[in-house]
C-alpha cells in the first residue's frame, strides 16, 4: 500500500506500504481459473498497479474491483484495493477520489483488510492495513490494539512499531489536551467568549454587559428582536453556564475578565470627541439627530476638563478631568462681587434696552427677536455662574475668549 497516512492529522504516508502487490500465479496449477481468466485478472492488476503508482486512484479502485468480480477473494487484489482506499483527507485534498469522502473510502478500506486478515491473518501487513483503516477512522485505541496484535506476529516489523507510537502520542494528547472552543460559546454580540452570561426568556445568551448596553436604545433581544422585560437589577447571570466556561477554557475566561475590567476601570477618564463648536449655558446648538443611540452619545451631566487628546481609530479621543465651578459660597469671599453682578445686569439690561431702540428704528424684525428672546433667557443674579454665562452670550466675542477666563472676569 502506497498512500494511506499514519494519523489523520500528520498527513505522513505510511510506513512500509510503499508499493502494492503484483498479481503472480504461483498458484496457477491449483486454481480453478482460465487460463484466459487469469490473464483478464492479471492485466487488470497491471492496470492498476501502474495507475496507482501515478497516484490515479479512483482509475486503480475500478481496476482493482472489476479484478476481484471476476475473481473474488484474492487476497492480492483486496489489498491492493485497500491501499487505494487508504489516503488521508490531506492527500485527498490534493489529489481527489470522486464520489465518496474520505471516511466512507476508510470505511471500504476497513473492509477489505477485515477480509485480509481473514486470509493472511499470519502477515504484518494485513494489521497494517487495518491499523492505517482505523487510524483513518479516529479509532484509535481499536487501531492500537490490532498493531500490538501485529507485533506479536512480528515483533521486528518497524511499520507497526511506528504507527504504535503515533498512536500513543495521539491517544496521549487527545486525554491531556484542552476542551476543543466552539462558537457555542460565544456572544453574538461581541463575537467573544461569553463573560457573565445571561439567557433571555427568548432562550438566547450574551454577555451581561453586551446585552444591556444594546437595550440602552430599546428593549429588544438583540438577535430575534422579542420583547424583554428584563432589568440589570433584577437579571441574574446564569450560574451553569458560567461555571462551565470558567472550567474548561481558564485560560480564556481570564483574558476576557482581565479585558472587561480593563474596560471598566480605565485608570483615566476617556471621551470620544466629536467636535463642532463652543456652546454656552443658555445657548443651543442645532442639531439634527433621530437615531436613539447616537442622543445617547450626546448626554452629559457634568462638565470636564480635556488633559490631552489624540486620534484613535479615525475618530477623537481625550482623557478628562471632571471639573465643577467655584461654589458660589466660596466665590462669594471676593469683596464687591455681588456689587459686581449687579452693575453688570443694570449695564446688560441698559444695553438691551439699546439696541431694542436702534432695532426698532432700522425695523429690524430679526434682531428684535434675538433681543426679546435674549432678554427672556436672562437668569436672576442670585446664581453668579448662570449669570456669567448668559452674559458672555451678548457678546461677539471669539468663543476661545468667552471660555478661558475665570467666573469672576467674565463680568469685565
Amino acid at each position: 500500500m502506497l498512500r494511506a497516512a499514519s494519523l489523520t492529522a500528520t498527513g505522513s504516508e505510511s510506513e512500509g506500504l510503499e508499493d502494492v502487490e503484483e498479481f503472480v500465479g504461483v498458484n496457477e496449477g491449483e486454481s480453478s481459473m482460465s487460463a484466459e481468466r487469469f490473464r483478464h485478472v492479471s492485466d487488470l492488476m497491471q492496470i492498476g498497479n501502474q495507475a496507482f503508482r501515478e497516484n490515479r486512484f479512483e482509475e486503480a479502485i475500478n481496476c482493482y474491483s472489476r479484478a476481484n468480480t471476476v475473481n473474488p477473494g484474492d487476497p492480492a487484489i483486496l489489498s491492493n484495493r485497500c491501499a487505494a482506499y487508504l489516503r488521508s483527507p490531506s492527500a485527498s485534498e490534493h489529489i481527489p477520489l470522486s464520489g465518496l469522502d474520505p471516511t466512507i473510502h476508510a470505511e471500504l478500506a476497513l473492509k477489505d483488510a477485515e477480509k485480509v486478515m481473514n486470509f493472511q491473518g499470519d502477515l504484518a501487513k494485513s494489521y497494517i492495513l487495518k491499523a492505517n483503516a482505523l487510524i483513518l477512522l479516529e479509532k484509535y485505541e481499536l487501531a492500537r490494539d490490532v498493531i500490538l496484535s501485529g507485533l506479536q506476529i512480528d515483533p521486528t516489523s518497524n511499520p507497526l512499531k511506528v504507527l504504535e507510537r503515533t498512536t500513543a502520542c495521539t491517544i496521549g494528547s487527545r486525554d491531556h489536551g484542552k476542551p476543543e472552543r466552539t462558537d457555542d460559546f460565544d456572544c453574538t454580540v461581541c463575537l467573544k467568549l461569553l463573560y457573565e452570561p445571561i439567557t433571555t426568556p427568548c432562550g438566547h445568551t450574551f454577555c451581561r454587559s453586551c446585552l444591556f448596553q444594546s437595550m440602552d436604545r430599546g428593549n429588544r433581544c438583540p438577535l430575534c428582536r422579542t420583547v424583554l422585560f428584563i432589568s440589570p437589577r433584577t437579571c441574574a447571570t446564569s450560574v451553569t453556564l458560567n461555571s462551565i466556561i470558567q472550567k474548561n477554557f481558564p485560560e480564556e475566561y481570564a483574558e476576557r475578565k482581565l479585558e472587561n475590567d480593563s474596560l471598566t476601570n480605565l485608570g483615566g477618564d476617556l471621551m470620544p470627541l466629536f467636535v463642532m463648536d463652543v456652546v454656552l449655558p443658555c445657548q443651543k446648538f442645532q442639531l439634527n439627530i433621530f437615531e436613539p443611540r447616537y442622543r445617547l452619545m450626546l448626554e452629559s451631566r457634568r462638565r470636564f476638563r480635556i488633559l490631552r487628546n489624540w486620534d484613535q481609530d479615525g475618530y477623537r479621543v481625550a482623557e478628562i478631568e471632571w471639573v465643577r465651578d467655584i461654589s458660589q459660597s466660596e466665590e462669594t469671599r471676593e469683596r464687591g462681587l455681588q456689587e459686581m453682578i449687579g452693575n453688570a445686569a443694570g449695564f446688560a439690561r441698559s444695553w438691551l434696552r439699546t439696541a431694542r431702540e436702534a432695532a426698532q428704528q432700522r425695523q429690524d424684525s430679526i434682531k428684535l427677536l434675538e433681543l426679546d428672546k435674549a432678554e427672556s433667557m436672562m437668569p436672576t443674579t442670585r446664581d453668579p455662574e448662570l449669570f456669567s454665562f448668559w452674559l458672555a452670550t451678548l457678546t461677539k466675542a471669539d468663543a476661545i475668549r468667552k471660555i478661558g477666563t475665570p467666573l469672576h472676569e467674565r463680568y469685565k
